[in-house]
């Protein structure tokens, strides 16, 4: 790729950006439909199967950075990916019909303790970045790997919130959405009438396309970062983030029009959570710790997840009434926050 043209390397971003947007589309609908025809619903191993199948634009990158020795391109994109995808609800907020924000509307805690687990996993990721890269098992940095456990830990404590809190709290007028199991009895629901293989061939097509398209935007897109002068750190945690997070903006509004507001913000919480499993392969990948190794831009990048998530699960909680230009006070904050983050990256990321 270091011999191609600039202009080329900038149509081949931009078809692979497509690729990724059309690709994302197909595997949410597909996996959607797998996860109804399968028995999963809302079960532990139907949330597992939906984060990994909504994480794969960010497996490539990581696989393909890893294997190229770029690891702050690998990096930047999984932890700055934090903050990116949770920007995608601000999106979600503009689509809510009335005259309530979202936040508003979900009136349920369960994503509350999605965005604690978040919070749990970025602040383990954050931390990791601080031990030395001579503290390792094998090639892997225990952060990693207590990444995975307490995934799986809170993973299993939302599923069993999801079945039932043990105490009720009332939100009036607000409108949850449906549950996963609800919304594939709909005969609107992807794939209806259509046979179980093609349901396996559209999620294997959408997969692979998406795999490939990974690659050719971590490729291409290490070398127009290295052309313009940008930091690869910077370069992962904002464009390519912003890439990779395009199916998460198809389904969030899709699942916004429907009214689904608790699925919406559930979706990119526990997309977020899970997507920091991934050091754990970049780790085993690059042949050894991959966190160590970035400096204080990885810190500020998580800490600004942190501060976005936190925002969210707050306006859950205290529920604003106004929005203003379509916009709850919440998302605003977040807008705010994530340019004065984004800005504060540039200077921090050395």
């Amino acid at each position: 790729m270091s011999a191609l043209g600039t202009p080329l390397l900038v149509v081949l971003f931009l078809a692979a950006a497509a690729a990724t947007w059309v690709a994302g589309v197909s595997l949410s609908r597909s996996t959607d439909a797998l996860d109804g025809r399968l028995g999963f619903g809302d079960a532990l191993g139907g949330l597992v199967f939906l984060a990994v199948a909504g994480s794969l634009p960010e497996l490539a990158i990581t696989v393909s950075a890893a294997v190229a020795g770029d690891l702050a391109l690998a990096s930047g994109n999984l932890i700055g990916g934090i903050a990116t995808q949770t920007l995608v609800l601000v999106l979600c907020d503009a689509f809510v019909r009335g005259e309530r924000p979202l936040t508003f509307m979900v009136g349920s805690l369960v994503p509350v303790l999605e965005a604690l687990l978040v919070v749990i996993v970025v602040t383990v990721t954050v931390s990791g970045g601080l031990l030395p890269a001579s503290v390792a098992i094998g090639p892997v940095s225990p952060a990693s790997i207590a990444i995975v456990v307490l995934w799986g830990g809170g993973l299993f404590v939302v599923n069993r919130a999801r079945k039932g809190l043990r105490w009720r709290a009332e939100a009036p007028d607000s409108h949850p959405g449906r549950r996963r199991r609800e919304i594939h009895r709909q005969p609107t629901a992807p794939f209806a009438g259509r046979s179980m293989a093609a349901v396996v061939a559209a999620f294997a097509g959408a997969s692979a396309v998406t795999l490939g398209a990974g690659v050719v935007l971590a490729v291409t897109g290490n070398a127009l970062a290295d052309r313009a002068g940008i930091n690869g750190l910077v370069f992962g945690a904002t464009i390519l983030a912003a890439v990779t997070a395009l199916p998460e903006v198809s389904s969030g509004i899709a699942a916004t029009r429907l009214g689904d507001y608790q699925l919406a913000m559930g979706d990119i919480f526990g997309g977020n959570a899970f997507q920091l499993c991934l050091f754990l392969v970049a780790d085993l990948v690059a042949g050894r710790p991959v966190l160590p190794s970035q400096g204080a831009g990885n810190a500020w990048i998580g800490e600004l997840g942190l501060i976005l998530t936190a925002v969210y699960g707050s306006g859950i909680i205290g529920r604003p009434q106004r929005r203003y230009a379509r916009l709850g006070i919440d998302s605003i904050f977040v807008l705010i926050f994530y340019a004065v983050g984004v800005a504060g990256l540039f200077l921090v990321r050395t």
